[in-house]
């Protein structure tokens, strides 16, 4: 996950602003919108944690299987609530994603941080082609949303701020997969 610092400083960015939306989001007078933005908030901190440049600080060997247990149990909270929707199946890949960087991560020495030749490349490859898909998808559905106006929304409910936040978080579990 760790390559050079301006970008991975942009990713710690995106991603934290993105948590950060997503616990307003949890305010949301939707039941349903509260509950998929506490998984995307974990996400987003998860994700820009993860993104720290190695110089700034090198996590502790410890560090990494606790990633893998909090994304795996979010994974597994994901698979439950995926009986109820198939936009749980997506945290359910993102969670798994994350516990596998997570794995790689641990098992790299902390000097080759983001130098690549790491993890298994058909499991990268396939999640690879899945946040690819997935990002595409999520921009098309962000287009017309983008020019639709209407009645003022609470910050925590605009649909299109949530799309671009599902966006930003694809675009950034790419630039991590892409540096394994």
């Amino acid at each position: 996950m760790h390559g050079p610092a301006s970008p991975g400083w942009l990713l710690v960015a995106l991603c934290a602003a993105t948590g950060a939306y997503c616990l307003l989001r949890m305010r949301s007078g939707v039941e349903e919108q509260r509950r998929a933005a506490g998984g995307e908030a974990l996400m987003g901190f998860g994700m820009a944690a993860m993104a720290v440049p190695p110089a700034v600080f090198t996590p502790p060997a410890w560090a990494w299987p606790a990633y893998a247990v909090v994304f795996g149990a979010a994974a597994l909270r994901a698979l439950w609530s995926a009986r109820a929707g198939a936009h749980h199946l997506h945290h359910l890949v993102g969670a798994g994603a994350m516990v596998y960087m997570s794995a790689v991560m641990a098992g790299t020495p902390a000097h080759a941080h983001g130098h690549g030749g790491s993890g298994v490349p058909l499991l990268t490859g396939a999640l690879l082609a899945y946040f690819t898909g997935y990002v595409l998808l999520a921009g098309v559905r962000l287009l017309p949303a983008a020019g639709a106006g209407g009645a003022a929304v609470a910050w925590g409910d605009r649909p299109e701020v949530a799309r671009a936040c599902r966006l930003s978080m694809g675009i950034g579990m790419l630039a991590m997969l892409l540096t394994m």
